[in-house]
């Protein structure tokens, strides 16, 4: 039987690929996604249901990914359905338990000791599992699962004298970090080569070469030729550089200056601190020597992780009735 995973595009399917190494989920597996650069690349190889984009808080998409959500669970023959959110957690997740399908929904990273909006409203759908990679959030039927970072350590272990190559993530955040990328500009040798990859910040006037996205594949390529790489500090662009080995420079987006919703990124690049796995600065405070400071470092993954069981504990059999005498078919293409 086949086990569904769903998530947005951006960080949030970045955590759901990094973990699904260690879920006891087995190999029959299901992506559903939003199709973008990020994902096609990520998903290369998968069986993948693409779904249309379904940004936070948005009623209409949630209500057409809901509508066309719909078939999956009868062209497949479907165990479990795991998600790591956010918006897209919410069409597909309900739908599964009054199929009868086994959820779980697994809090994204960025969210340390409260739940998302999606979060708290799958929690109180009778049958999902809530599980969190925070240990500050473990009440309300809330597990701590395992923290992303704890896969990682750092080393010391390179000599980087001058920077030749850069990569810039901005992310796919629907906010601007303009103040970013003009500081960034007077700190960056203008000798280097730089991968601008900015999102939708405005960078008209700055004279440099920028893309609002770049696929997972070419940006992970990137990454591993690069000297250093300066992120905003979100899950996704994080873990890109993690996994191809090199300790980001975290710079969190403020909500002060409309950067982004809330502090959430500040939590996140407080961990990274505290871990030792990223340089994290203010933007205002942010110099040339940080920058070597991090390409100075390597990052590597340890070994013999311990798998992480979600997919053992019985379901409670609420709400399945409504259509668990309905029989579902065999799986077929997405």
């Amino acid at each position: 039987m086949t086990t569904l995973l769903v998530a947005n595009d951006g960080g949030h399917i970045m955590q759901l690929h990094t973990l699904r190494r260690r879920l006891d989920i087995g190999d029959d597996l299901l992506w559903m996604t939003p199709r973008t650069p990020q994902t096609e690349s990520l998903l290369a190889g998968e069986r993948v249901r693409w779904t249309r984009p379904c940004p936070t808080r948005d009623l209409g998409a949630l209500v057409r990914n809901t509508w066309e959500a719909r078939d999956v669970f009868s062209r497949h023959d479907l165990s479990l359905v795991v998600s790591t959110g956010a918006a897209l957690a919410l069409a597909v997740l309900p739908q599964a338990r009054l199929h009868g399908v086994r959820c779980v929904y697994i809090e994204s990273a960025t969210r340390v000791s409260g739940p998302s909006l999606s979060g708290a409203l799958l929690s109180r759908f009778p049958g999902i599992r809530t599980f969190s990679q925070s240990t500050a959030l473990t009440s309300r039927g809330w597990r701590f699962l395992a923290s992303p970072w704890d896969v990682y350590e750092t080393r010391k272990d390179r000599e980087v004298p001058q920077l030749c190559s850069v990569v810039v993530s901005l992310g796919t955040s629907p906010y601007d970090f303009r103040l970013l990328v003009e500081h960034l500009i007077s700190i960056i040798p203008p000798t280097a080569h730089v991968l601008w990859q900015t999102g939708v910040t405005d960078v008209s006037g700055l004279g440099i070469e920028a893309r609002a996205k770049v696929a997972a594949a070419e940006l992970r390529a990137a990454i591993e030729r690069a000297d250093v790489v300066i992120a905003h500090a979100g899950t996704g662009a994080a873990l890109a550089a993690l996994e191809a080995g090199r300790c980001p420079v975290l710079v969190p987006r403020r909500s002060m200056r409309q950067e982004h919703v809330d502090d959430h990124q500040l939590q996140i690049a407080l961990d990274f601190a505290l871990r030792d796995l990223a340089i994290v600065r203010e933007v205002a405070h942010l110099k040339h020597e940080d920058l070597l400071l991090a390409a100075a470092r390597s990052v590597v993954r340890k070994a013999d992780l311990p798998r992480l069981l979600i997919a053992h504990d019985p379901v409670r059999p609420a709400l399945a009735g409504a259509v668990v005498g309905r029989h579902r078919t065999g799986a077929s293409g997405p």
